[in-house]
C-alpha cells in the first residue's frame, strides 16, 4: 500500500513538472552557464595551462654518457668509462615553484570566473530587455486594437458623412503606426531571442517568464562595496596577480641556490676498474643576477596597480549607486503618480461619448502614452543598472 502511495506521488510530481514550463531569469542563467560553449572551451584551456605549468616543475631527464678509447700509445687494453647521472635544482626550488604554479592556476580560475560573470551579466541584460519588450508588445498590441476600433468608428461616421476625409486619414495613419510599432517590437524580440540562443550553446530559450519578481533595492552601499571587495572577480584578479608576483620573488630567491647532480661512474680496462658515486654542484654566479630585483619590482608594481584600480572602481561604484538611487527615487514617484489613473480608458470613453474630437483625443492620448512608455523605460534602465551593481552575485 505504501509503495502504491509513493508511486502515485512520484507520478503526480512528474505530471506537474512536465507541464511546468515557466522559468525565471535565475533558472535560465543556470541553464546558460551549463550550455555556453565559450565557458566550456575556456575550461579546456585552463586544464591545458595547468598541466603545462606542472610540467615546468619536472626534473630534467637522466643523462647517460660513455667513453670507449681503444686508440693511443698505451700498454693496456682499451679504456672504458660510462656514467649515469641525474641533475636537479636545489630541492626548495621545486616547493617554491609548486606554490607559484598554484597561484598561476588561481589566476586562471579567476579569469574564468570573470569571463563567466561577463557572459551571465550579458545574458541577464538580454533577459531583462526581453522581459520589457514582451511587456511593451502586450501594451502596443492593446493600443493597436484600440486604434483599430477608433478607425472603424470614424470609418462608420465617414460613411454617414458626419466626419471629413482628413479625420479618417489621421485615424488610419494612427492605426498603421501602431501596427508598425508592434511589428518592430516583434523583430526586436526575435533578435534578442537569437542572441540568447547563441549564449545558450545554440539551444533555444524556452518557457521564459516576462515577470521580473523581486525588489529594486540594493541594500546598504557600504555593505554592497564590502561584498564586491570580497567577491568581485575584477578585484580578485588583481589580488591573484599580486599573490603570484610575491611567489615569484620567493621562487627567484630559491633559484639562486646551486644546482645539484648525483650519479654512478665506472672507469676501467680489462682486469682493472674503478666505480663509485658521482656528485656535482653548480656555482651560482650569473644565472640569477638581477632576477630577484626584477621580481621585487614587479611585485611593487602589482601592489600599486591594485591600489590604483581599486580606487578607480570605487569611484565608478559611487557614481553608479548615486545614479541608481536618484533613478529609483524618481521611478517610485513616477509610479505612484501613474498607478490607477486608467487615463487611456477614460479618454477612449470620453471620445466614444463625443466629448472629444479625434484630434483632441489623439493629442491627449499621446501625452499619456508617452508618460506610460517613459515609466516602462525608466523601470528597465533601473533593472539594468541594478544588474550591473549586483553582478558580483552572479
Amino acid at each position: 500500500m505504501n509503495r502504491q502511495i509513493v508511486f502515485a506521488l512520484c507520478g503526480c510530481l512528474f505530471f506537474f513538472n512536465g507541464f511546468s514550463q515557466t522559468k525565471n531569469i535565475e533558472e535560465l542563467l543556470i541553464e546558460i552557464e551549463q550550455n555556453n560553449t565559450e565557458l566550456k572551451a575556456y575550461q579546456f584551456f585552463i586544464d591545458s595551462r595547468q598541466l603545462e605549468n606542472k610540467s615546468i616543475n619536472n626534473l630534467p631527464d637522466p643523462q647517460l654518457s660513455g667513453y670507449y678509447l681503444p686508440f693511443g700509445d698505451n700498454a693496456t687494453e682499451a679504456y672504458t668509462e660510462y656514467q649515469i647521472s641525474q641533475s636537479f635544482e636545489f630541492p626548495t626550488v621545486y616547493a617554491a615553484r609548486s606554490k607559484w604554479n598554484d597561484s598561476k592556476s588561481l589566476q586562471l580560475r579567476t579569469v574564468f570566473v570573470k569571463k563567466r560573470q561577463e557572459i551571465l551579466l550579458k545574458a541577464k541584460e538580454y533577459l531583462i530587455e526581453l522581459s520589457f519588450l514582451q511587456k511593451q508588445k502586450a501594451i502596443e498590441t492593446e493600443r493597436n486594437t484600440q486604434s483599430k476600433k477608433v478607425f472603424d468608428q470614424i470609418q462608420e461616421l465617414f460613411n454617414k458623412e458626419q466626419v471629413g476625409i482628413l479625420d479618417l486619414n489621421k485615424a488610419k495613419i494612427a492605426w498603421i503606426q501602431e501596427q508598425f510599432v508592434v511589428e518592430q517590437i516583434k523583430s526586436d524580440i526575435q533578435i534578442l531571442v537569437s542572441k540568447l540562443k547563441t549564449l545558450n550553446g545554440n539551444k533555444s530559450i524556452d518557457g521564459f517568464s516576462s515577470q521580473i519578481i523581486g525588489s529594486t533595492e540594493i541594500g546598504s552601499v557600504e555593505v554592497l562595496w564590502q561584498e564586491k571587495l570580497a567577491s568581485e572577480p575584477s578585484l580578485q584578479e588583481l589580488k591573484t596577480h599580486e599573490m603570484a608576483s610575491l611567489q615569484k620573488i620567493k621562487l627567484e630567491k630559491n633559484k639562486a641556490l646551486p644546482n645539484l647532480a648525483l650519479g654512478y661512474n665506472y672507469q676501467g680496462v680489462r682486469g682493472s676498474s674503478y666505480s663509485g658515486f658521482y656528485g656535482g654542484i653548480s656555482i651560482p654566479l650569473w644565472r640569477s643576477k638581477n632576477k630577484v630585483k626584477a621580481a621585487q619590482a614587479n611585485y611593487d608594481y602589482q601592489k600599486s596597480n591594485t591600489q590604483r584600480i581599486t580606487t578607480s572602481l570605487y569611484a565608478q561604484f559611487q557614481e553608479s549607486t548615486n545614479r541608481y538611487q536618484l533613478m529609483r527615487s524618481k521611478y517610485k514617484e513616477y509610479h505612484q503618480t501613474m498607478t490607477g489613473l486608467n487615463s487611456e480608458l477614460l479618454l477612449f470613453k470620453a471620445y466614444s461619448l463625443g466629448e472629444y474630437s479625434f484630434m483632441d483625443y489623439y493629442i491627449e492620448l499621446q501625452f499619456y502614452r508617452k508618460a506610460s512608455d517613459n515609466m516602462l523605460q525608466m523601470e528597465k534602465e533601473l533593472r539594468l543598472l541594478q544588474a550591473q551593481l549586483l553582478k558580483h552575485q552572479l
